[in-house]
Formats: C-alpha cells, structure tokens, sequence
C-alpha cells in the first residue's frame, strides 16, 4: 500500500521542489484558460493564484491541503459586464469582490453557527453531484486536447499530436502504478516533461511558443489594475458566490473521504480563506480564486495531501508571476500533452464525486437522489464549457449544474414521498 502523507507531515526540500511544480503543472492550463477567456492578464492570474493559496493555507492554519487558482464560474457574468472590452474589467473586479464579500459572510456564519446549515443546503447527494459534474462538463477539454476538436485523423499531424498524448497518458498512468519510491509521487510532472520532449523531438510545438519563450524577460512585475465601483457588476456578478460555496464544500468532502480524516471543522476557515484569496485578487486585477479539483486529483493519485507541497507550489507560481519567461515555458505545453495528463485528472474528480456518494451512503433507490444527482450532472455535462446564455449572461456549465442542483434538493425537499421520509428520519 502506497504511504499517506497528512497535511501536517513535512518532506524534504529536495522532494518539496518537484512535487510543488507537479502542483503548478496540474493548475496552469485551467488557470492560465480562463484569465484568457475574461480578458484579464495571465500572468497577473498566476501570480495572484499563488498569493491566494499562501493566504488561504494561513487562514485554514494549514490544516487543509488545496490550491487556488482561477475560477471558471465567474466567465459568464464578468464578460455579462465586460462585453470582452478591456476597459471594462475594473468594473469587474468590484463584482468579483462583491461575491469575494458574500463569500466571506457565509465563512462567518459558519464559522459561528457551524456547517450544519451548509449540509442542510448542500447534503451528500448535491455536493458528490457538483464534484462529479466538474469533472465531467471538463471532460469535453480534455478529450479534445488529448485528440482534436473535430475527433478526426485527418492529416499527419494529427496523428503525431495522438501519440504524443497517448505516450504522455501512459508515462504518467505508469509511473502512479508500477514504480516505487520518490518517482512515484511525480506521474503528472513525469508524463508532462516526457511528452513535451517528444513535442519538440516531433516538431508539434508552435514556434510561436517558442518565439516567445526566447523573448521573455526574465524578470518582471505582472500588470496590476485596481476596481472601480459598478452596481450592474454587483448585481450579475457577486452572486455567483453560490457556486464557490458548493464547491468548496465538495472538495473538503472528497479529500476528507481520500485521507479518512474529517476536514469539515475547517470548512468555515476554508471559506474565509478562498473568499480572502478573492478579494486580494480582485483587489489587484486578478481572477476570482477557488480550490482546484485538478489538484485534488494530483493529491488522490499520490495519497500526499501535505500542505508544504502546496506552499512549494504557491511560492512557485509567485515566481512564475514575476518571471514571464518561466510562464512562457509552461504555457508552451502543447495540447496533447495537457490532454493526456487531464485526461486522468478530470476523470479522478468525477470518481471523487461517486465517492462522496459512496462514503455518505447516499440511498439511490430514493427517487429525490436519482432527480438531483442525474439531472443536474447530465445537463451540466451537456452545456459543456460553452455555458447556458439567456439575455446576453452566460452561466457556465459547472455554475449552472452546481445552482441546479441546490435549488433542486431545496424544491424536492418538501412534500412527496422521499420529503415525508426525511421529515420521519429527521424526527
């Protein structure tokens, strides 16, 4: 049986080093895609993503392992108020620190009051069904990178983009299986530095890429920008909080379920960690953060869940931030290679979502779960990354799924044959 390393267990500097860029690895691609979707600044979003997991591994006192990076909920709303004109982001940031706010204030009621109201809003069957949703509405990216677009051989170079993701799948798969030791620990860092040494030995790597790689600065602040009151930003914006509450809770379950040790004493400190991380990023002209399930799946297929990993990998990303030419290094990571190690990762979030349901013994034969949990994860899937858009707002895929399903379970809750249950088993 592979060891288990707890939040609390220290690892040596020589271990520390690698296993924080596999954690960086694992999070560029999700938080460099989205920064990019809403218009911001990409390095600014690195560099924030690593302030925002040193905050929140202050505030949670290091007692929960996770790293923030940037969320994909908010793409919607923010270009609702952008229009994708950059001059419109300032107003932005001051509904991302609206809901960074909203967020805060469910941490304190938390923190005072406890999670029972959370698990009354957002019991076992929800958050397993937000979980499994992240994974699979991501499953159409990872796919698409790890083949094409088209899912078509249609020319040579297709064929060579598919065995480099192939090969990368299969270094990374390998080394979590069959070898022993300290490499064992790296499958994700060791299947991505393969497969982009085959990418340049193929030739698959856009010059462009490494064009910008030689021309990079070694050094440099990333671009800040401050917030500017908008009340239309508030209002289409900082509910989305919601999303980010759900969520949350759904990652401290499943790393709870992985390590078999109880985390939800810290969800309140959790939330005001991720809502503190928020608002500093929104402060600065950075992306609203959130926990990232891509390193949940990294922690699962290790079973190293130690903060110092975490706080390696956010003093990483904070040189990342202030050296663009490091960035530009990781963000010439072609698709395939990313495809082939996020093919893994996302299908480990949505098993974690199973095993939320698992661990709970959430009862299937009640027709309330099968609504909730089938309904809201089909339709999330369905929506994919492209979202749901009514009246010029795109609500994105995990965000509407996630909002789906907690309206649901409150709708479902009263009355019927599975609320009259409830009611008698609460009594």
């Amino acid at each position: 049986m592979q060891k288990l390393y707890y939040p609390e267990d220290k690892l040596p500097l020589s271990r520390l080093i690698p296993m924080g860029m596999q954690h960086v690895v694992a999070m560029f691609g999700a938080t460099v895609l989205a920064p990019i979707l809403m218009g911001f600044n990409p390095q600014t979003a690195i560099f924030f993503s690593g302030a925002g997991t040193l905050i929140f591994i202050a505030i949670t006192r290091a007692k929960v392992p996770s790293y923030l990076g940037s969320s994909f909920a908010f793409i919607g709303p923010v270009l609702a108020v952008t229009g994708g004109r950059p001059e419109n982001i300032p107003c932005a940031l001051s509904g991302i620190a609206g809901a960074a706010v909203l967020y805060a204030i469910a941490a304190a009621v938390t923190l005072k009051y406890g999670s029972k109201w959370i698990d009354r809003l957002m019991p076992p069957v929800v958050t397993g069904a937000v979980v499994a949703l992240i994974g699979l509405n991501l499953s159409s990216s990872a796919v698409s990178n790890f083949f094409n677009s088209d899912f078509r051989l249609a020319a040579g170079g297709d064929a060579l983009k598919l065995l480099t993701a192939c090969v990368t799948f299969v270094v990374a798969a390998s080394v979590s299986i069959y070898l022993k030791g300290f490499l064992r620990l790296l499958p994700i860092l060791t299947g991505v530095a393969v497969g982009y040494a085959l990418s340049l030995f193929l030739g698959i790597i856009d010059p462009a890429s490494l064009a910008a790689i030689k021309s990079a600065p070694w050094a440099g602040l990333p671009p800040f920008i401050t917030p500017v009151f908008s009340f239309k930003a508030l209002l289409v914006i900082a509910p989305v909080f919601v999303v980010l509450v759900a969520e949350n809770k759904g990652h401290i379950e499943a790393i709870s379920g992985y390590m078999q040790r109880d985390l939800s004493p810290h969800l309140g400190r959790a939330y005001l960690g991720d809502a503190a991380a928020t608002f500093v990023s929104a402060m600065g002209g950075g992306t609203p953060q959130t926990t990232y399930a891509e390193n949940m799946g990294v922690m699962a297929i290790t079973r190293v869940f130690s903060v110092y990993n975490f706080i390696a990998a956010a003093c990483i990303a904070l040189l990342l931030g202030l050296c663009p030419k490091f960035g530009a290094v990781i963000q010439s990571i072609p698709a395939p290679v990313l495809g082939g190690v996020t093919v893994i990762l996302y299908g480990l979030i949505a098993i974690m979502g199973i095993k939320i349901w698992m661990d709970a013994r959430v009862d299937f034969s009640s027709h309330k779960n099968l609504i909730i949990a089938g309904s809201s994860i089909i339709i999330s899937t369905g929506l994919g990354v492209k979202g749901f858009t009514v009246g010029g707002i795109n609500i994105a895929g995990i965000a509407f799924g996630t909002v789906l399903a907690v309206l649901m379970n409150l709708a479902l809750s009263f009355g019927g044959e599975d609320g009259e249950e409830d009611a008698r088993a609460a009594r």
